[in-house]
């Protein structure tokens, strides 16, 4: 369990740029998460004191990967002058969508789900944050007319569900957040839709975030 002053020394070792009103926007996310979560249930209660660790920490491993992994896509998330367009699809709350684009405020995010409850959350809180670039849709991914950048999941179903819904929505890669047997459903997805070798990458999150809670879960990269 992860309280903000904790997770502001991580979080600043890892991404030193991140300015005052970025932080204060982390600090914030609590108290509204908690406020929400008591009148609709988007976080499991039980996991609720884990919101900066099990659920920020989680969505920013997008973030630490390109860090780390892919450098040159960092820095273009990182330009001012990016105009880059991110589809969160499944996003419920807001996740991975509203922490990456407190991280990545000049990325255009749009965070959809097909349950309008949890986008009615998504979108207060990003409102309440002052979050510019984020848009809240309630919609399934099939409906949207637009093409992006980049799309990134937390989860919300297996590869092999999830990729239909997106391969035509996409113009550079899908960073997907996932545990469990992910080399079985790489292997399925790569059967089923011909992929070359090398077109899905992975990379640990506890190679990051150094807690028995990420073991086996990964950041899956799908070009």
């Amino acid at each position: 369990m992860m309280d903000f002053n904790r997770f502001s020394d991580f979080i600043k070792a890892s991404f030193p740029d991140l300015g005052e009103a970025q932080l204060e926007r982390f600090r914030q996310m609590e108290p509204l998460y908690r406020d929400w979560n008591s009148k609709i249930n988007v976080i499991s209660r039980k996991d609720i004191d884990s919101l900066y660790d099990h659920h920020i920490l989680h969505s920013l491993a997008i973030a630490e990967y390109l860090r780390t992994q892919r450098p040159d896509e960092y820095s273009l998330f990182s330009s001012p002058s990016s105009n880059l367009k991110v589809l969160d699809l499944g996003t419920g709350g807001g996740f991975p969508g509203i922490p990456l684009a407190i991280v990545f405020p000049s990325v255009r995010f749009v965070l959809c789900d097909s349950i309008h409850k949890k986008t009615l959350v998504a979108m207060s809180v990003a409102d309440e944050l002052g979050l510019e670039n984020v848009d809240v849709v309630n919609s399934r991914a099939e409906s949207l007319p637009d093409r992006f950048d980049y799309v990134v999941s937390r989860a919300v179903a297996s590869l092999t569900d999830f990729y239909p819904w997106v391969k035509e929505k996409y113009s550079r890669s899908i960073l997907y957040l996932k545990g469990g047997d992910i080399n079985e459903e790489i292997s399925e997805l790569m059967s089923r839709n011909s992929m070359k070798k090398g077109s899905i990458s992975t990379w640990p999150v506890d190679s990051w975030l150094k807690d028995n809670y990420f073991e086996g879960k990964f950041v899956i990269n799908i070009l």
